[in-house]
């Protein structure tokens, strides 16, 4: 048995049509993070500091027997730190193969199910942000697509991917 939904195609019953998003703000700004994407949420744990490191560099935690690197999106788009509030989360996504990366993410506390043929292109090519992708307006105004796999460029990727930064970690070196 199927049912259409509102575009005409039809989807299996008890399969929801379309993709989860995970909705967050950057200050005022709404941004949505696909789920495919993220490995859990959780609250925002303490962070251990790393000295010298970029202001958007949160630091880093002890997750399963993995140290995971945390930045702060907020920090790294906006230039000011997320605000600490009940609904600031430390979201893990898989970054690259290998690679879990933890997100700094302010009211990141609700979910949208869509066809994400609804975000569009806005007409700005951004290459210091690259990891901004395509927009969708709702009731709500403009809901923006932030790709994981671009949020590092290749220098970010080696300050917090490079062996050579155990030393930082408490491991090998220190």
């Amino acid at each position: 048995m199927a049912s259409p939904p509102e575009n005409g195609a039809v989807t299996p019953v008890g399969k929801p049509a379309g993709m989860l998003f995970l909705l967050f703000t950057l200050g005022e700004q709404r941004f949505a993070l696909p789920a495919r994407d993220i490995v859990e949420v959780l609250p925002l744990v303490p962070l251990k500091p790393i000295p010298h490191a970029p202001s958007w560099v949160g630091g880093v935690f002890a997750y399963r027997g993995q140290v995971v690197p945390v930045i702060d999106v907020r920090a790294l788009a906006l230039g000011a730190p997320a605000v600490r509030r009940t609904s600031t989360r430390v979201v893990l996504v898989s970054h690259a193969p290998g690679q879990t990366l933890g997100l700094v993410l302010e009211h990141a506390s609700e979910t949208l199910r869509c066809d994400p043929a609804q975000f569009k292109p806005y007409g700005l090519h951004n290459a210091q942000a690259r990891y901004l992708g395509p927009i969708r307006e709702d009731e709500r105004g403009l809901l923006q697509w932030i790709s994981v796999g671009e949020l590092l460029d290749e220098r970010a990727r080696s300050l917090l991917y490079t062996p050579d930064n155990a030393g930082l970690l408490g491991g090998e070196g220190a």
